[in-house]
C-alpha cells in the first residue's frame, strides 16, 4: 500500500539519529537549548508565567517531568509550563521565512518533557529536537498559512508531536497517529498576533506543545489517528494550506542553522532595525534631538510589527509593544537597549517613549522586500529638529553566534553556569542530568 503524508513523515521521525546530524547543526542545537533556556529563566517571575506555574499545582499531575524552576509534574502540563517560561519574553529563536516565520525553539518543552519519561539519554533529546525543527522549518517554507489566517503554531501541532514521539522513541506506526491527532486537533488562528495583543502571543504554541504531547501519549498507549491528515478530503492541505509535498525520505536535519538567535529582546524581524538605532545612538544621536524617524523596512517586518498588523502607536502592554517597531525603535533609542526591562508597565507607559513612538513612520522597501529572507536589512532616517538628518543602512542581521556571547546573554536572563557545561556535553550524558539542574 501507498503511504499517506504522514506516513512518510513518520517513517523520517522514527529513523532520524544523532549520527546523522552534522557537526556544525549538533553545535547549532545545543546553543538553541542554551538560549532557550536562558529565556526561561529570564520569565519564571512574570505575571503570566507564575500564573501558570500556579495554575499547575493547582490541578496537580504524576511528579514524572521537570519545571524549570523546580518541582515536577505530568508530562504534558510540563511541556506547557516550560513553553510558556521559554516563550513568554519573545526573546528566543527565530525562523524568518517568506510567507511563515516560526520559533523552533518552542518545541524544546515538548521534547524534553518527553525524553524526561522514558529516561533518554541527552542525544535523544537532541535528535528529537533536531526532527522538530526540520518538520517546522520545513512546513513553514512550503506550507506558510499565515495569509490563509492562521497561526504559525498550526505548523508547530505537527512538529512538537514529531518531536515529542521521537523523544518516546515510538516507532513510525504510532510516531504517524501522535502527528495526526495532533495536526487535526490544533489549528490556531492568526487573530493571536493581530490587533490588540493579549498573553496568548506567548501560549499559543505552548498549549499546542501540551495538546502534541497529550497526543504522543495516547499513540503510545495505542490509540489512532486521521492517516490522511494532510492530503484527505477536509484535511491540512485541503483546508488550510492547499496543495504541497515534500520528499521526507529525501530530508535531512539541518534545518536548525537556518534559524537566527536574537541580540534583542524583541520581535524576530525588528533585529537589524535595533542594531542600526543603537548604533546611531552611540555615534552621539540624542532622542531629544529628534524630529521624527523614518524606518524602511522588507515587507514582512512591515506586515507584522509594522502598519501592515495595524495600528502599532497604541501601545498598552508587553505583547503590543514587542511587536510594534515604532516603540522597539523609540525604547532602545532613549534606553540604549532591549531587554526585558523595556517591558515592564512603567516604562512602555512612560510619556518619553510614547511621545517619540508617535513620531516614527514604518515604510516597506520595495529593495529590502526583495532581498528578504536571504536577507533582513532597514534603513532608517532620523530627522532632527536642527534639519539635519542621520542615516544609516544595515543590509543584514546575523545575531550573536560564539559560545561566549550566548552565555553572557544566558547568565544576565539569570540562567545558572552549572548549566552552561552540561548543555555543552548534552549529547553525552541523560537527559535527567539536565533535568536535575532545571
Amino acid at each position: 500500500m501507498q503511504l499517506t503524508a504522514v506516513q512518510e513523515l513518520a517513517e523520517f521521525v522514527s529513523s532520524a539519529r544523532w549520527e546523522d546530524v552534522s557537526a556544525a547543526s549538533q553545535e547549532a542545537l545545543k546553543k538553541r537549548v542554551l538560549d532557550a533556556l536562558g529565556c526561561a529563566y529570564g520569565a519564571l517571575g512574570s505575571p503570566v508565567v507564575r500564573a501558570i506555574r500556579h495554575q499547575v499545582e493547582d490541578f496537580g499531575g504524576r511528579p514524572l517531568a521537570t519545571l524549570i524552576g523546580g518541582g515536577r509534574t505530568a508530562p504534558d502540563r510540563a511541556a506547557f509550563h516550560n513553553g510558556a517560561a521559554i516563550r513568554y519574553l519573545d526573546f528566543n529563536d527565530c525562523f524568518l521565512g517568506r510567507g511563515e516565520a516560526c520559533h523552533p525553539s518552542d518545541n524544546l518543552a515538548p521534547v524534553l518533557s518527553a525524553a524526561e519519561y522514558v529516561g533518554a539519554h541527552g542525544s535523544e533529546l537532541l535528535t528529537a529536537l533536531a526532527v522538530a525543527y526540520q518538520v517546522q522549518i520545513r512546513l513553514s517554507q512550503v506550507a506558510p498559512v499565515r495569509g490563509r489566517g492562521f497561526d504559525h503554531a498550526t505548523q508547530g501541532a505537527y512538529a512538537a508531536a514529531a518531536g515529542a514521539a521521537r523523544a518516546l522513541g515510538l516507532d513510525a506506526e504510532r510516531t504517524a497517529n501522535a502527528i495526526a491527532m495532533s495536526g487535526t486537533a490544533f489549528n490556531s488562528l492568526r487573530v493571536t498576533r493581530t490587533g490588540s495583543l493579549s498573553n496568548w502571543k506567548g501560549l499559543a504554541y505552548p498549549n499546542t506543545a501540551f495538546g502534541a504531547v497529550h497526543a504522543a501519549f495516547l499513540a503510545y498507549r495505542g490509540l489512532t489517528g486521521p492517516m490522511e491528515v494532510f492530503e484527505g478530503s477536509k484535511g491540512f492541505m485541503d483546508s488550510i494550506s492547499g496543495r504541497f509535498h515534500i520528499n521526507w525520505a529525501g530530508e535531512d536535519l539541518e534545518a536548525v542553522q537556518l534559524t537566527i538567535i536574537k541580540r534583542f529582546n524583541a520581535e524576530g524581524h525588528s533585529q537589524s532595525a535595533l542594531e542600526a538605532v543603537i548604533e546611531l545612538r552611540e555615534t552621539g544621536l540624542d532622542a531629544e534631538d529628534v524630529e521624527r524617524i523614518d524606518a524602511y523596512v522588507f515587507d514582512v517586518s512591515y506586515e507584522i510589527i509594522g502598519p501592515g498588523a495595524g495600528d502599532k502607536k497604541r501601545v498598552h502592554n508587553k505583547e503590543e509593544a514587542d511587536h510594534s517597531l515604532p516603540y522597539l525603535i523609540a525604547a532602545a533609542l532613549i534606553d540604549g537597549e532591549m531587554t526585558p526591562a523595556q517591558y515592564v508597565p512603567e516604562r512602555i507607559h512612560a510619556r518619553d517613549v510614547q511621545a517619540l513612538l508617535q513620531r516614527i513612520e514604518v515604510h516597506s522597501d520595495p529593495v529590502l522586500s526583495n532581498g528578504f529572507p536571504e536577507h533582513q536589512g532597514c534603513r532608517l532616517e532620523a530627522h532632527l529638529h536642527d534639519g539635519s538628518v542621520r542615516t544609516l543602512d544595515k543590509p543584514d542581521y546575523h545575531g550573536p553566534a560564539s559560545w561566549e556571547a550566548l552565555e553572557a546573554k544566558f547568565t544576565e536572563l539569570g540562567g545558572h553556569s552549572d548549566l552552561v557545561e552540561v548543555v555543552k556535553r548534552l549529547d553525552e550524558v541523560p537527559v535527567a542530568e539536565l533535568a536535575a539542574l532545571l
